[in-house]
């Protein structure tokens, strides 16, 4: 589900064809995920639990609408 989504949300917004730099150039745009975990074990943790920065479960974070495309 997720990458038709994104690949929309880059289409509408007339994104470049450098699709994956652009969020990049744009992390104040993404809301950090700072607590929460997608399982109860998981090596290494960075995988399954949310923190401040980069994380497994949410990279740099979620969208704050279309200005993070």
């Amino acid at each position: 589900m997720a990458a038709p989504l994104i690949g929309g949300i880059y289409g509408v917004n007339g994104a470049s064809q450098n699709y994956g730099a652009n969020l990049y150039a744009c992390i104040a745009s993404l809301y950090d995920v700072t607590t929460g975990a997608t399982s109860a074990f998981c090596d290494p943790t960075y995988a399954c639990t949310a923190a401040p920065g980069y994380d497994g479960p949410t990279g740099l974070g979620t969208p704050k609408g279309t200005t993070a495309f």
